[in-house]
């Protein structure tokens, strides 16, 4: 009688490719020596939920870690989901580390800057913390440049021989004085939280002073974040939402410690292969969103 053979089915080419991501994802943990998701999308509302059972099944498979390093890649959204996505990372890892392969803007910059350590190269980039918010519309909207414009506008009626058009008084009018004062709220949230993320976690282990190697005291720290979040949230500086802030920049105007991950071979080329492969999948899929670690893959609209 002929020999039995039990079907096998083929492999997909997706599978094939999410096969390979979770590869690439998985040598990521072995060089960081922690466990690894990757955020790749908009920080819409609602996509902490997904995180936060992406992070819950990592830890109950297998091998523990108490750090976790996140590969992210967003052009912004929204302050409340960040605020629930740190809490869930901060509760299931007591190291949690950010590699920006290509850019994280306006809310994935507060993100970011909520980590205890921070790797970039000379093309990442991080951005101004100008958090979206949803209008009474329902649209997401810019909290700084609706209160930037505002202010721009009440400027010129209230000044000495103000030549404010018609069309820009009936503009001034029209803006919703209750949303103005929610923006107003909004923004001080995202500086609050930078803040006090910056003192936990980055500057935890800021002991001495770079140049005279004073002891570091706490008011230090908060005066360091202060600076940071108020250079950081000024429009006139960056001039534009999506602008991005290089390594380099940071370092220099900011004096962030930003660890170069293009130092180290290893790093730079396991970070771009994963990054590179799974943001051509995206763009094949037309997935607008990602979550993804080495026991999941979950594609967000």
């Amino acid at each position: 009688m002929p020999a039995s053979h039990s079907y096998i089915p083929p492999v997909t080419a997706n599978e094939f490719v999410e096969q390979q991501l979770h590869d690439r994802l998985e040598a990521l943990e072995g060089i960081f020596q922690a466990h690894a998701l990757s955020f790749s999308g908009p920080i819409l509302l609602g996509v902490d939920d997904p995180l936060r059972i992406a992070v819950e099944k990592r830890c109950a498979q297998g091998t523990a870690s108490d750090r976790l390093i996140i590969v992210l890649t967003t052009g912004g959204g929204y302050m409340d989901p960040v605020q629930r996505m740190v809490a869930t990372l901060r509760r299931h890892y007591k190291i949690v580390d950010f590699v920006i392969p290509n850019y994280a803007y306006s809310a994935g910059t507060i993100f970011t800057l909520s980590g205890d350590s921070i790797y970039m190269d000379y093309y990442s980039r991080l951005g101004p913390i100008d958090p979206q918010i949803q209008s009474a519309k329902g649209m997401p909207v810019s909290a700084l440049g609706y209160l930037e414009k505002y202010n721009d506008l009440l400027k010129k009626a209230n000044a000495p021989r103000s030549r404010i058009s018609t069309t820009e008084i009936q503009i001034l009018l029209a803006f919703d004085q209750g949303e103005l004062y929610f923006y107003e709220q909004q923004r001080d949230l995202a500086i609050t939280a930078l803040k006090e993320w910056l003192v936990q976690y980055k500057f935890k282990d800021w002991k001495v002073t770079q140049t005279r190697k004073a002891p570091v005291t706490q008011k230090m720290k908060e005066d360091a974040a202060t600076r940071i979040g108020k250079v950081l949230n000024d429009t006139k500086k960056w001039h534009s939402h999506g602008y991005g802030i290089s390594m380099e920049v940071l370092r220099r105007d900011l004096n962030l410690k930003i660890e170069d991950f293009e130092t180290n071979v290893s790093h730079s080329g396991a970070i771009r292969s994963y990054y590179d492969l799974l943001s051509d999948y995206m763009v094949k899929r037309d997935y607008r969103g990602v979550i993804h670690t080495s026991k999941s893959f979950v594609p967000f609209a």
